[in-house]
């Protein structure tokens, strides 16, 4: 298993392996209840090696709490790994801070050529509501960038915006969560709903790095992404059992 580098910057998140079995994250069912097949990453874990794309923005990039080896890429690719024992995984990461769905596209380009992926993920929505701009223009850009994903081959997920008060506060992102459920329904893609995954923690008290003392927020940070990571191959799983 290897990581490979990004086109911006590649960050991890992997835990010790002690950590990271002592880590456990509800899950509420109906915020998976959105898998669906995924043949060609069924087909990649059969034949022993699945490739996958990530396409993101600031979550993607930045640096975990304990180092280059805490954010939530690299522990999906461990959590992967270990779920289906036996095959390679590997992630090629495209994205960075401030980049915005636009900006996506034509990375998306370069990566499918030079990856070749059976799995992309992308995040989007962020950029778009931080700075205002038009949700309708970032669903057609999307739609775009999707059919170019179903041309080659590749399955596809969306992840949709993390939770935060200062973002809730601070930009109005209800359109753009809204337009990125239409995107992923009309792309028959699943949309693994971060956002909600990450407010639930928040209202049972799991996870709330918004309201942890400074001084246990590095660890926290570290949880959470492993939790986002856990439950994105829980998504994964569900639809490479789909299409087998």
């Amino acid at each position: 298993m290897r990581l490979l580098p990004a086109a911006l910057a590649v960050v991890a998140l992997l835990m010790s392996p002690a950590a990271a079995g002592a880590t456990a994250c509800d899950v509420p069912p109906d915020v998976l209840s959105a898998a669906r097949p995924l043949p060609a990453t069924a087909r990649a874990l059969q034949q022993g090696s699945l490739r996958v794309l990530i396409l993101g923005s600031g979550s993607l990039t930045g640096p975990g709490a304990s180092g280059p080896d805490a954010a939530w890429p690299a522990r999906l690719q461990a959590l992967l790994a270990a779920r289906f024992p036996g095959r390679s995984v590997e992630l090629a990461l495209r994205g960075g801070r401030g980049v915005s769905v636009h900006d996506h596209v034509a990375l998306l380009r370069d990566g499918l050529a030079a990856e070749t992926p059976a799995l992309v993920l992308w995040q989007a929505g962020t950029v778009e509501a931080v700075r205002g701009l038009d949700p309708d223009d970032m669903g057609e850009t999307m739609r775009q960038g999707l059919e170019r994903i179903r041309r080659s081959g590749a399955d596809m997920i969306i992840l949709d915006q993390q939770y935060s008060r200062f973002l809730r506060a601070n930009a109005n992102i209800d359109p753009y969560r809204d337009k990125l459920r239409l995107v992923a329904a009309a792309a028959g893609a699943p949309l693994f709903r971060r956002y909600d995954l990450m407010q639930h923690w928040v209202e049972t008290g799991a996870l709330d790095l918004e309201r942890t003392a400074r001084a246990d927020r590095g660890a926290a940070t570290d949880r959470l992404n492993d939790c986002l990571a856990r439950a994105l191959v829980e998504l994964i799983a569900q639809g490479v059992a789909e299409a087998r």
